[in-house]
């Protein structure tokens, strides 16, 4: 059962057997090179004993579990989709996390304020995945009280191309998930509605991660 029809496009893509693997590639080699970067670009004050972790789109939760881990103090998982729920509990269970951790199917766009607001907010490879993925980092920032992370595809040549080739597929066999691939300005200006401005990044060539804090 999903939360609403914004889910309809994602179940296409994420099921039970990939939310499976997801817990299972975590628990056997943890985060990638990428996102450990990204959480350790976090203002250490943000993720202290009395932080609260909201990953949004977050899957099994791999990233505030991590955080929770290392010293946060309690985390919840924002999801569409209800299939990543089992997977995330039975993760934060192998991490010694479960007591601090909650899964909620909730879509986040169609009622935000029943979110509560967080010290680190994350979006792990999420705007991508819709055509919403400004406005959700906009609702996310407005979220966050101390730090938003957001891991995204690079804008380059590459990415668009591979976008837009999928996007054509997807209508020409009618299916409605969509890849999009937003810039950091996009982004940014996004973050800004809620007076956040960057503060770290960093990425490959595919994938890049921005951190944003509050102005001061």
């Amino acid at each position: 059962m999903s939360s609403c029809c914004r889910a309809e496009a994602c179940e296409e893509v994420f099921d039970a057997k990939a939310a499976r693997s997801d817990m299972e590639g975590f628990l056997r080699k943890g985060l990638d090179g990428l996102e450990r970067r990204m959480l350790a670009a976090l203002p250490g004050a943000s993720t202290g004993a009395g932080s609260r972790v909201l990953e949004i789109g977050g899957g099994v939760g791999a990233l505030q579990a991590t955080l929770l881990k290392e010293g946060a103090g309690s985390g919840e998982v924002v999801e569409l989709l209800s299939v990543y729920e089992t997977y995330a509990n039975q993760l934060a269970e192998q991490l010694g996390v479960a007591g601090r951790s909650r899964f909620r199917v909730h879509d986040l766009l169609d009622d935000p304020e029943a979110i509560e607001p967080a010290d680190v907010v994350l979006l792990n490879r999420v705007v991508c995945c819709s055509a919403d993925g400004l406005e959700l980092t906009a609702a996310a920032a407005k979220l966050t009280r101390g730090a938003l992370a957001l891991l995204f595809p690079r804008a380059n040549v590459v990415t668009r191309f591979l976008a837009a080739c999928e996007r054509f597929m997807a209508r020409l066999f009618g299916r409605k998930y969509r890849i999009y691939v937003w810039t950091p300005a996009q982004l940014t200006a996004a973050a800004a509605t809620a007076g956040l401005v960057p503060v770290a990044n960093g990425g490959s060539f595919v994938w890049r991660y921005l951190v944003f804090v509050h102005q001061t």
